[in-house]
């Protein structure tokens, strides 16, 4: 029973984690934009974006991403998946596991860009920004699949549906793009 009070509390980490590594993107967009106001507007602004993205990162995204790893390690434990890690039947997982891996580093990533811009630094597009904020879902796209699929998905066919659905996210992003200098 206690197994499942965990995992209900590792999802519910894991959905207000990427609720902040999407909602963080968007900020820093909103905030690359600001350069382009009017200087009052453009220091109320992003004196606004700051305040808000402290709050978020360090009140929910930050404590969100700790908890997630916590509890996803005592799942993992206590359902006896460590031991089938580096079986055929714990392949899922290990690829799982490689994307997760993969996530956190998009996170530090993301924390070094809110530092940046806390110090006033803009190293990015918001364009490029906007194409940064799709990482998440893409990563969020294969973890999902992999472990409701588990081992039934096949390695190359859900890579390839992975690639399918990157291209089509970039192709959406490009249009975006067109429409918006339209």
């Amino acid at each position: 029973m206690l197994y499942l009070y965990l995992k209900a509390l590792h999802i519910i980490f894991v959905v207000t984690w990427f609720a902040g590594l999407f909602y963080m993107p968007r900020l820093f967009i909103y905030n690359t934009e600001a350069n382009d106001k009017p200087e009052v507007a453009k220091t109320a602004l992003q004196e606004q974006f700051t305040i808000m993205m402290k709050r978020l990162w360090f009140g929910i995204t930050w404590p969100s991403a700790i908890l997630t790893l916590i509890l996803g390690l005592t799942v993992m434990v206590k359902s006896g998946y460590h031991k089938v890690l580096f079986q055929p039947e714990g392949n899922w997982l290990l690829l799982k596991l490689i994307f997760v891996l993969f996530l956190y580093i998009y996170f530090f990533l993301e924390h070094r860009i809110f530092l940046q811009q806390s110090k006033g630094i803009f190293r990015y597009t918001s364009q490029q920004l906007r194409i940064w904020n799709e990482i998440a879902t893409i990563f969020l796209v294969a973890i999902v699949m992999l472990v409701v699929v588990k081992q039934n998905m096949s390695v190359i066919w859900g890579l390839a549906g992975l690639i399918l659905f990157i291209i089509v996210l970039m192709s959406a992003i490009k249009i975006y793009k067109l429409m918006r200098k339209s």
